[in-house]
């Protein structure tokens, strides 16, 4: 499988040649997983993972496991677990969303079927619960906790906002279930099965939920300002699908007549209007609405740091550090 390891600038080689190690044990064990007596369930399990990735969430769980007594063969099961889970997330995201195309190559529903992406997504959770029930009680819960706010947050992210609510807060909370949840539930896993303390667990719970929501928050803003297909994902694809990001949000909440033209595109089909979303693009990348995007994006990725002042300091905090604030410098 292909992977594009999400870099950690500054680590230190030992460090990073453990992660490299754990790593390697989780490809090993997500291919084995994945496999299937059935080799057109095998192919079709096995689509998505081929495509590529970060493994950002493995990572962190590894990562989050070097506060404790370092990776083992359970750290390795939970990383394996919730990345089974993302990748199951994918499927049906496909479908939700009518993708074409996931990490430069087909969906899994345009090379398939809608049907097919569906029941493969199911088998891929049933997987990782599987994975997960062999890591005891708590991990269990913990996921079908997890699981039920990705949905809660996939349901409310089709779902207008509700009159009365401020569009750019209800955001945020979708965010925080559909992204952040399972990214708090990878670096709360690792702490756990680390041998980490309950605060210490806690406070991984905690930087992991505002890492994910300030990477998707990064995301949000790459799909405006890339100028090219820089990650599998062609430019100007949320606006495309009529997704109010939040650069999108405060542009919409304007009141300047300047933005009476971009406010009218931001509110029309875009979905086959190559010319329109052209200029939407243009002007919205020129928007003070993109700048106060990002200082938001800046504060979600400090508010991880913060999290993780009552650590003591160490290669694993340090590294750590340099994730969230790598996540946030993707937007320049």
């Amino acid at each position: 499988m292909s992977t594009t390891t999400f870099t950690l600038p500054g680590v230190t080689d030992l460090l990073q040649t453990r992660l490299a190690a754990g790593l390697e044990q989780v490809e090993e064990t997500l291919r084995r997983r994945l496999n299937n007596d059935d080799a057109f369930i095998s192919e079709a399990s096995h689509h998505l993972a081929a495509a590529g990735g970060k493994r950002f969430r493995p990572l962190l769980t590894l990562l989050s496991a070097e506060l404790g007594d370092g990776i083992n063969d359970s750290v390795v099961a939970a990383a394996v677990g919730v990345e089974l889970t993302h990748l199951a997330s994918l499927y049906h995201d496909d479908v939700m969303d009518e993708a074409e195309v996931r990490r430069g190559a087909p969906s899994a529903n345009a090379r398939y079927d809608n049907s097919t992406a569906i029941l493969i997504g199911d088998l891929l959770f049933g997987g990782a619960s599987g994975i997960i029930a062999d890591l005891g009680p708590e991990a269990v819960k913990i996921q079908a906790q997890t699981f039920m706010r990705l949905c809660s947050g996939q349901i409310r992210d089709d779902r207008p906002c509700p009159e009365g609510t401020d569009p750019a807060d209800y955001y945020m909370g979708v965010l925080a279930d559909k992204t952040g949840v399972l990214i708090a539930t990878a670096a709360r896993y690792g702490a756990m099965f680390g041998g980490c303390p309950p605060e210490t667990v806690a406070i991984m719970r905690e930087y992991g939920e505002r890492v994910g929501m300030a990477f998707q928050l990064a995301d949000d803003l790459i799909d405006v300002s890339s100028q090219a297909d820089q990650t599998g994902k062609t430019p100007g694809t949320d606006l495309r699908e009529g997704k109010r990001t939040l650069p999108v949000l405060h542009a919409l909440a304007s009141t300047d007549p300047a933005d009476a033209r971009l406010q009218e595109l931001l509110r029309s089909d875009l979905s086959a209007d190559e010319a329109g979303l052209a200029e939407a693009l243009g002007l919205l990348r020129a928007h003070p609405a993109m700048e106060q995007a990002r200082r938001e994006t800046e504060a979600v990725g400090r508010g991880a740091v913060d999290a993780l002042a009552p650590l003591p300091d160490g290669d694993a905090k340090q590294a750590l550090i340099a994730l969230a604030e790598g996540v946030v410098q993707r937007v320049g």
